[in-house]
């Protein structure tokens, strides 16, 4: 029977309607992406005149930066979603301190607000080898990359939120194959997570003090319901409300409410989540993930990430309700995930030196 369901978290509906995935075309088969064209590749070891002039590198070794020798990188974007602030107003410009950040703009500020979209979008290439996927990561690289996620984040502080997000796949709105995470440090808290800190709060007032999603883990591990794996450092579930299906999320086992703050990166589960997936349907799916953290000057968050791969389309419920539509049960797709062995390609090799012609 189909079910109305609310997310814990967010407060957002979905309707679980499992029955439909028996339906002439609702089953899942992912075939494998090909491999990557290390010719077209700009984020390639040896490829970095290619990128903007990084921001960052991890090198073991040392060396000079924009050359070869390191682990993880991290460049502007090229085509950039945010402009950097202003440091200072223009000389005669008024100052924006204290004010309402969208209460100027093109004609009737309450009907038609708008102003700079600043901040900072950065490209954190995951690794020097010809990777498509984070699968193709080995657990110590991943465990890098993740490391140069919160790195990155770091940097930007005095940022209201700060955003981290992979996308992997053309139908999950990727433009380079090689594997890579953009960061955006945004102004502003976007509603989502400004919804999210509200329930945090509320639920710690009512609680004296509790955490939402540390009580959350508890539940959902003594049900054992929607569990996928547990590690030492976090617990991957498919949660209650999942809005498509096959989705994942990795919470640590302690709360914790920056992910840049040190303590458990979740890669190795990471890791075996996306080897489950590739078991169950074929192939590591098309996918976007992102990393939850808590906002700035939040008092009760607990971090987490978000998996959620791309094997159906939005369609009219979706885009015009906000409701989603999910036709694989979370508990089904949890089992499903349960019951394989993971299955990951072959780590992409590393190359050594800039490749030669």
């Amino acid at each position: 029977m189909p079910e109305l369901r609310i997310d814990p978290l967010s407060g957002l509906r979905a309707i679980v309607a499992g029955a439909r995935a028996d339906r002439p075309g609702g089953g899942f088969a992912v075939e494998p992406h090909p491999p990557l064209d290390p010719e077209g590749d700009p984020f390639l070891e040896g490829h970095e005149a290619r990128t903007p002039p990084e921001l960052w590198a991890l090198r073991p070794g040392g060396g000079e930066a924009d050359g070869p020798g390191w682990l993880a990188r991290a460049v502007p974007n090229l085509y950039p979603a945010l402009r950097p602030a202003m440091q200072e107003p223009a000389p005669g410009a008024p100052s924006r301190a204290g004010t309402d950040p969208l209460a100027g703009g093109r004609g009737e500020p309450e009907l038609f607000a708008a102003r700079p979209a600043e901040g900072a979008h950065e490209v954190i290439v995951n690794g020097p080898g010809p990777a498509r996927s984070l699968a193709e990561l080995d657990p110590d690289q991943l465990e890098v990359a993740m490391g140069a996620w919160r790195e990155r984040m770091r940097a930007h502080v005095g940022a209201a939120y700060v955003h981290v997000i992979i996308n992997e796949g053309r139908e999950a709105g990727a433009s380079l194959a090689h594997s890579h995470a953009q960061l955006y440090a945004l102004p502003f808290v976007p509603a989502a997570i400004a919804r999210e800190r509200e329930r945090f709060t509320a639920y710690a007032d009512r609680t004296a003090g509790r955490d939402l999603l540390s009580d959350l883990l508890q539940e959902e591990v003594r049900r054992d319901e929607r569990i996928v794996a547990i590690d030492r450092e976090a617990v991957a579930l498919c949660p209650f409300a999942s809005r498509v299906p096959y989705q994942v999320q990795i919470v640590p086992r302690a709360a914790r409410p920056r992910y840049e703050d040190d303590g458990p990166l979740g890669a190795r589960l990471l890791r075996e989540v996306l080897g489950r997936l590739a078991a169950a349907l074929g192939a590591v799916p098309a996918l976007n993930l992102w990393v939850r953290t808590a906002p700035r000057d939040a008092e009760y968050f607990c971090w987490r990430i978000d998996l959620v791969p791309k094997l159906t389309h939005l369609a009219g419920l979706e885009l015009g309700t906000g409701v989603h539509l999910n036709t694989v049960a979370p508990e089904r797709a949890a089992a499903a995930l349960r019951e394989v062995a993971p299955v990951l390609p072959p780590a992409a090799s590393v190359a050594q030196g800039p490749p030669t012609a």
